[in-house]
């Protein structure tokens, strides 16, 4: 007999009924199973610490981003006005060595390192440079002159 998608099955005890019934599992099988169930269970629960765990080093570690980025920013900040406090100190000083006799400087720059002599001629006006240079022996000229002319020899051409 050909079906036509209609039929009910048959739940009388027919041999297809009996089929379909699930038998009660053996014991060493259902025995098995809850060992299995208590080993996902232990998993489970330890999954679940382990990402409690993680969540709470998460939150620690945003907090100490936060703070060290706070940190940064006070530093700089700091750092800035420190920078800012050097350049107004430098170029008053600047000032105060261009505003002397060229001959009174010139003695004062010949008692200086080279290099600090060289910083401050370097911010100075030419004609004042000039002025120190010239009260200077020559070789202490020359010396400051070579520095001069090469402090800016490393940087980048392009």
């Amino acid at each position: 007999m050909a079906r036509t998608g209609t039929e009910v099955a048959d739940t009388s005890g027919s041999p297809a009924a009996k089929a379909l019934s699930c038998p009660t599992p053996p014991l060493a099988l259902a025995e098995a199973l809850a060992e299995r169930e208590m080993r996902v269970s232990a998993r489970e629960a330890a999954l679940t610490d382990r990402f409690a765990a993680l969540s709470l080093a998460d939150d620690a570690i945003e907090q100490r981003l936060a703070k060290l980025a706070e940190a940064e920013a006070k530093l700089s900040d700091t750092l800035a006005r420190a920078d800012g406090a050097s350049e107004a100190d430098l170029t008053r000083l600047t000032e105060v060595y261009q505003s002397m006799k060229p001959k009174d400087a010139a003695a004062l720059f010949a008692t200086m390192a080279p290099e600090f002599a060289a910083g401050f001629l370097g911010r100075m006006r030419p004609e004042s440079s000039a002025a120190i240079l010239s009260g200077m022996t020559p070789e202490d000229a020359y010396t400051v002159s070579v520095l001069l002319a090469g402090r800016n020899a490393k940087v980048p051409k392009n």
